[in-house]
């Protein structure tokens, strides 16, 4: 067994073997408004729930989120000033295009338009949703903290309304087998879901002395 420890290593070291073990990862594919109304769009893997009711989502914002000037990505600071934001669900039919608005865009430039995607109006906030998302969480921020080093930030976002498509929504419940999500690994890898394994109910377990 290799042991590493994560102190005397870089924030690009560590960055690459949390990426490769925390897998697979749940990628939210965020919308946001731009100053001038352009929808701005970019994809986050760490992002996962934290609360739910009301529900809330958290996404992290690493060094990979800061441009070469060291400043946040455009999504970042478009939620910071509108306060608002959605999380697109990306299924395999638009993984290309996921990929693709990963790379550094210009500021005045719109991914959404540049990779020819459409949106649609959200129902609770101003910022539009992806259209061909099958699911879509519309998001105010609730808050944001800031972690170590490097300036990371847990950006927290409390569900205005979740957007499912039809053929997805049975008796309250999303059929994951589906919606088909994208999940990222490490480095420039994704998966999809493979196969799906269903255990039995766990059960109440009785102490020996009961």
């Amino acid at each position: 067994m290799i042991q590493v420890d994560p102190d005397p290593q870089t924030h690009q070291e560590n960055y690459k073997l949390m990426t490769g073990l925390v897998v697979p990862r749940p990628i939210a594919w965020v919308t946001t408004l731009s100053p001038d109304g352009k929808v701005n769009l970019a994809p986050f893997s760490a992002f996962t729930f934290c609360c739910h009711k009301p529900p809330m989502i958290t996404i992290t914002v690493g060094l990979h989120e800061y441009d070469r000037r060291g400043e946040l990505k455009d999504t970042v600071v478009n939620i910071l000033r509108e306060r608002e934001f959605v999380v697109n669900i990306a299924n395999q039919t638009l993984l290309e295009a996921l990929h693709a608005s990963s790379a550094v865009y210009p500021a005045d430039l719109s991914e959404v338009e540049a990779l020819g995607l459409a949106t649609c109006d959200s129902a609770m906030i101003r910022t539009p949703r992806l259209a061909d998302a099958p699911a879509a969480l519309e998001c105010r921020l609730h808050s944001t903290i800031e972690l170590g080093e490097a300036g990371d930030r847990i950006v927290i976002g409390r569900v205005q309304m979740f957007q499912v498509a039809d053929h997805l929504f049975r008796n309250g419940k999303v059929d994951t087998r589906e919606l088909n999500p994208i999940a990222r690994l490490g480095g420039p890898n994704y998966a999809v879901l493979g196969e799906i394994l269903t255990m039995p109910a766990a059960r109440i377990v009785s102490s020996p002395t009961s």
